[in-house]
């Protein structure tokens, strides 16, 4: 399954967003234009459906509270609704509408509650609240159907998809010293803190054929690497990576997770989560601590890996040699811009000058990223 299309109102920096998604999409735009936010929307929604998540209330308690993902520019409209449009895929594909709104109720304890939800199938409604239950106890409300087994089992299909979303935003720090925060991972982890966990996890025969793989990947930007392992303490039983490289000494050099370097640890971090599973992967800023000539093969890279496993890839960066490739088409790169009236999103493919620079050779970086930069940098200064 993959998203088509998403559609924002008085979502954090979006007063109202609608547009269509590829199968690998890129956000640029300034900082503090709501790049991230714009991932979290997803986050929210896979937060909601998880069944050990905690459902609306946790989600939105989570994020500061309903008044912290209100858009300021929302004004007098109390409501935050998200919309997605949604494919599966095979021989006869189906078409997914799912939307929900919340509100806070305006007296009382001023709990926040489902003001909307709806899914839709191949055109068919097979659910829409508020409906008659919810009118007759609207304590019902404070819970969204997409969090109940008992509600979603006409829509179970869409509700495991979201659950399944994955964020990923490396720290290596917190993977090399994983010791020391032992016991203290961030719920869903989307700083790979249990990177080493989730390969302890993967059956042996996958584990090994993924990290093979990976391995091969890396040679190319590490040139003495020769294999990389996974093993675990004798002593403490915790989980490491070993790598072993070509030394001018007759056997390998050997080294674990906490003496690889930043761009390393956060390479391994991208591909694994690449090859494992076909749900929706949002990654942010990926370019990190990376070599220029390796992030400018990060986007053919993305592209051959999603088609083996027919998963869906939304990243965030402000890398130029990220979408220096020529292979990025317009339509691949969501711009933002932000104002007085809330942030909108524009695919490049709808901006006339960009889509022609574009036509005649020029790649996104290059044509699209300039625009990102401060209007008045050149007053930066202290």
């Amino acid at each position: 399954m993959k998203i088509s299309r998403v559609a924002l109102k008085n979502w954090r920096n979006f007063k109202s967003v609608d547009v269509q998604l590829q199968d690998r999409q890129f956000i640029i735009g300034p900082n503090a234009s709501g790049k991230s936010n714009f991932l979290d929307a997803f986050r929210f929604l896979r937060d909601i459906a998880r069944p050990d998540g905690g459902g609306v209330q946790k989600a939105v308690a989570d994020r500061g509270g309903l008044s912290k993902l209100r858009c300021l520019s929302a004004r007098t409209d109390p409501e935050v609704r998200l919309v997605l449009e949604l494919r599966s895929e095979g021989d006869s594909p189906d078409q997914w509408v799912y939307e929900i709104g919340i509100r806070q109720q305006p007296r009382g304890r001023r709990e926040v509650y489902v003001s909307h939800e709806s899914v839709t199938k191949n055109g068919d409604q097979l659910m829409l609240r508020p409906n008659e239950e919810d009118s007759e106890d609207d304590v019902r409300l404070t819970q969204s159907f997409l969090e109940q087994v008992n509600e979603n089992r006409s829509f179970r299909e869409l509700a495991t998809f979201l659950e399944g979303v994955t964020y990923l935003h490396l720290v290596p720090q917190l993977l090399r010293y994983s010791d020391e925060f032992q016991g203290r991972v961030l719920e869903a982890d989307p700083f790979g803190q249990s990177l080493l966990e989730r390969i302890a996890k993967t059956p042996k025969k996958t584990q090994k054929a993924r990290l093979r793989r990976i391995a091969q990947a890396l040679k190319s930007a590490l040139p003495q690497l020769r294999e990389l392992q996974f093993e675990k303490d004798e002593v403490t039983g915790r989980p490491h990576l070993a790598a072993l490289y070509d030394h001018w000494r007759p056997n390998a050099a050997r080294q674990r997770e906490d003496q690889f370097s930043d761009g390393t640890l956060r390479l391994i971090g991208l591909l694994w989560s690449l090859t494992e599973g076909d749900s929706l992967l949002l990654l942010e800023e990926p370019e990190l601590s990376l070599n220029a000539a390796i992030v400018g093969r990060m986007a053919p890279l993305i592209y051959r890996m999603q088609k083996s496993r027919k998963r869906q890839v939304v990243v965030s960066t402000h890398s130029v040699d990220l979408l220096r490739d020529p292979g990025v088409r317009p339509n691949e790169v969501l711009l933002l811009e932000p104002s007085k009236e809330g942030t909108s999103v524009t695919p490049l493919s709808e901006m006339q000058d960009i889509r022609r620079l574009m036509d005649a050779g020029m790649t996104a970086g290059e044509v699209a990223l300039p625009r990102t930069a401060p209007k008045q940098l050149q007053l930066f200064s202290f």
